[in-house]
């Protein structure tokens, strides 16, 4: 005789049977809706789209008042639990830039926003730049302005701010894309990025819960950003 809830374990462990993970994302109904512009003509968008590994595809539209304002989406397991997650930037109409981190099923968790309209902020890097285990989103707050380099981590279902860096930037406004970003050679993930004044190139890093930077040399242009990325 077989046991009670053998043929319900066995369907459990068919192939195909668990969550399909995201496999890629992108955006999608570009918009004016918001008007920033810190893009350029576009880089505001009112869906985004997610690839599932099953050959399906997730769609989520954003209400009237809100808009991804990015470059693209980014795909990092950052939540810890396994499954492949999207970050993106939002942006709402009367508070500004938020970070918000989507699954398969929708909007996992939001940063608060900046608190103002046309006010953004510019993803860098994600990676587990303390060597705790657990993934950081690193962000320029306000690269025009502030430009404050910040360290997001999701935690009880809620982006937190972990750390802040000061004096620093990745991001003209109006240009199309962001500069920069991680360099990840085997040994501690950096961030590579420009100073305030667009005079140096930083590789900005944590260790023992200190963030420091270390002069990379003259910034002359997007090219030595990413020059300063390779290994």
């Amino acid at each position: 005789m077989r046991a009670p809830g053998l043929a319900l374990l066995f369907a459990l462990a068919l192939p195909g049977l668990a969550p399909a993970q995201i496999v890629s994302a992108d955006y999608a109904d570009p918009t004016n809706r918001y008007g920033h512009g810190a893009l350029g003509d576009g880089g505001e968008y009112g869906q985004l789209r997610v690839a599932l590994g099953d050959g399906t595809e997730q769609r989520f539209d954003l209400p009237s008042d809100i808009v991804f304002e990015d470059t693209a989406p980014r795909l990092a397991d950052v939540t810890g639990d396994g499954e492949t997650d999207v970050v993106v930037v939002e942006s709402l109409a009367r508070q500004g830039a938020r970070i918000a981190v989507y699954g398969a099923d929708g909007r996992k968790a939001v940063s608060p926003a900046i608190g103002t309209r046309f006010r953004w902020l510019a993803i860098s890097a994600i990676a587990d730049f303390d060597g705790d285990g657990r993934v950081e989103i690193a962000a320029v707050d306000r690269p025009h302005l502030a430009k404050t380099l910040r360290f997001w981590r999701v935690e009880d279902g809620e982006i937190q701010e972990v750390a802040w860096f000061p004096g620093v930037t990745n991001h003209r406004f109006g240009a199309a894309e962001i500069e920069g970003g991680l360099r990840d050679c085997g040994q501690t993930p950096e961030i590579i990025l420009a100073d305030a004044r667009w005079q140096r190139i930083l590789a900005v890093s944590v260790a023992n819960n200190i963030i420091t930077s270390d002069d990379r040399g003259p910034y002359t242009g997007p090219g030595s950003l990413e020059a300063a990325q390779r290994c």
